[in-house]
């Protein structure tokens, strides 16, 4: 997991536009180690669109993102960012070991380690499984899998809590509870009302 540190992720003015519709504009926030944003609003209002730009797969219509007071273009943002999308980003004709092999191999080594963090998502003795037979949440228990074997100081995620039962939702906010106490930062999209004790907590309302 991340130590404590002096990261912050700003965003200034940002802008977003699509078919002709401002989705939003002059949007700014300030993150910092230990704290958590969470984007809020109606399905269509920007939330997903504000993500693809904070991970890179398009660009603000206007305004800047900048990691540690640099743009993130010129400074090490993309290999502390770590994105689990509203899909589980899995594939599904390996197993799941080798998927978390193939996060690894993309990555650097977390504090967990691949055997420990399937413990710790309730996936232990699943490795020879090819992922096409596991259930939703089990999928979804994969994908945050690979968050906790890599090293990442800012998780982004997009509605982490689809398909997870109520344990299951337990468990991603103790994860996220345990990566915000140990210096970690998140952005996360969700429409389930999350609980993150001792987590300083930012909302921005999307419409």
């Amino acid at each position: 997991m991340p130590q404590p540190s002096t990261h912050i992720l700003e965003g200034i003015n940002l802008s977003c536009i699509r078919d002709d519709r401002i989705l939003f504009e002059n949007l700014s926030f300030s993150l910092t180690a230990g704290q958590t944003l969470l984007l809020e609003g109606k399905n269509g209002s920007g939330k997903t669109s504000l993500l693809r730009i904070l991970c890179g797969f398009r660009e603000a219509d206007e305004g800047q993102i900048l990691w540690c007071g640099e743009a993130v273009e010129d400074s090490q943002y993309h290999a502390d960012m770590a994105y689990v999308g509203h899909l589980d980003g899995v594939k599904k004709e390996l197993t799941v070991l080798e998927n978390l092999k193939v996060s690894l191999a993309l990555g650097t080594q977390g504090t967990y380690s691949i055997q420990q963090a399937l413990v710790r998502v309730q996936l232990s003795g699943y490795d020879d499984a090819l992922v096409q037979t596991l259930s939703a949440g089990q999928k979804r228990r994969l994908s945050l899998a690979r968050l906790l074997i890599t090293h990442n100081i800012l998780w982004i995620l997009d509605e982490p809590f689809t398909s997870l039962d109520k344990q299951g939702i337990i468990l991603i906010e103790t994860l996220m509870t345990e990566h915000c106490a140990n210096g970690g930062m998140i952005v996360l999209t969700s429409h389930h009302d999350i609980v993150l004790p001792d987590v300083s907590l930012q909302r921005i309302q999307l419409s």
